[in-house]
């Protein structure tokens, strides 16, 4: 009774046969005081006729047309269209489970708190799963939440797998025209969050991991964005909090090492690479004694530090396993 109304934000671009899975299981949410917004991004596939499906099917669902702008657009397009007192985000290739927005509601409501976060399953095309969850919740401060997430322990940057209480958008939008757009927002929100964050530990959103994605597609300048969001990131963070100055550190490394692991079999952009790999090494020292630093980041120092092409050779490895068919 007198459950408040959430908006489920769907940006749709080119998945269509991914999209039936993902509303399906939006549809069959055990928390049903649903606004469910599929904004078709000028999808050039069958997506707009299906987002018109479901709308004519549903009156829970609204489908929005607009031209395309890219995944933060469409986001922000979405919640400006949303009249629901909470907001969910999901990537219509990837899908929830039935009690995935009933799980984070009630995480808000025994908190008290205007965001609560969930954990994910990563699903690999090669049909592997990595379950990151577990078991209980707690209420974390922001300066907790933010160092947890820096470190990539238990919290993420990413826009799904978190229930907001649409307060939080008054004053934050995802950046235009930018890809890692969650690396650039999700810190702010969280800052926002004077009564602490959430936190479950059970999954319940399932993360497809696709080598053709945006994130893991051939690289592109416009990869670089991960280094100018994570940058940003780190600067306001600071500055709100000076405490985490090393836990910024790591997490500015680490998206050298992602970036870097882009270009490894891409030829050009050699001053960009040098310059990536001068910041890593640079900073080595930091990471190698900072006891909260993941073994993984350690490892790849260590390799990265005695011979680029070993390194080379052993994240190429690394990304098969991970695509390889059971």
């Amino acid at each position: 009774m007198n459950r408040p109304l959430i908006s489920v934000i769907l940006p749709i671009y080119n998945i269509e046969s991914y999209l039936d899975r993902c509303m399906e299981a939006v549809l069959r949410q055990t928390y049903d005081n649903l606004e469910i917004l599929m904004v078709d991004d000028g999808s050039p596939d069958g997506c707009p006729a299906m987002c018109d499906d479901y709308a004519a099917k549903d009156p829970r669902v609204k489908a929005l047309h607009k031209e395309n702008g890219g995944l933060s657009d469409a986001r922000n397009y979405g919640i400006a269209h949303s009249t629901g007192e909470y907001i969910a985000c999901i990537d219509p290739d990837d899908y929830v489970d039935d009690d995935y927005i009933g799980y984070l509601y009630g995480l808000i409501g025994k908190y008290g708190t205007k965001m609560s976060v969930c954990q994910h399953l990563t699903e690999y095309d090669s049909g592997k799963v990595s379950d990151h969850g577990g078991e209980g919740d707690e209420c974390m401060t922001i300066e907790t939440c933010l160092r947890r997430m820096l470190y990539h322990d238990v919290i993420d940057t990413s826009a799904w797998a978190k229930l907001y209480h649409r307060s939080l958008f008054d004053c934050v939008s995802y950046p235009k025209g930018k890809i890692f757009e969650d690396i650039g927002t999700t810190y702010k929100l969280m800052m926002q969050c004077d009564t602490g964050i959430a936190v479950g530990y059970e999954s319940k959103y399932h993360y497809m991991y696709h080598m053709n994605s945006i994130v893991n597609s051939s690289f592109s300048p416009r990869k670089l964005d991960l280094l100018e969001m994570t940058d940003r990131m780190g600067r306001d963070v600071r500055k709100a909090y000076p405490s985490l100055r090393q836990a910024i550190l790591r997490r500015r490394v680490y998206a050298r090492f992602s970036t870097l692991n882009q270009m490894l079999h891409v030829k050009g952009y050699d001053e960009e690479r040098r310059e990536i790999i001068d910041f890593i090494l640079r900073n080595r020292m930091n990471i190698l004694r900072d006891p909260l630093a993941p073994r993984r980041d350690k490892i790849a120092l260590v390799l990265l530090y005695t011979n680029y092409h070993l390194y080379k050779a052993f994240w190429t490895g690394y990304q098969a396993t991970l695509f390889k068919k059971k």
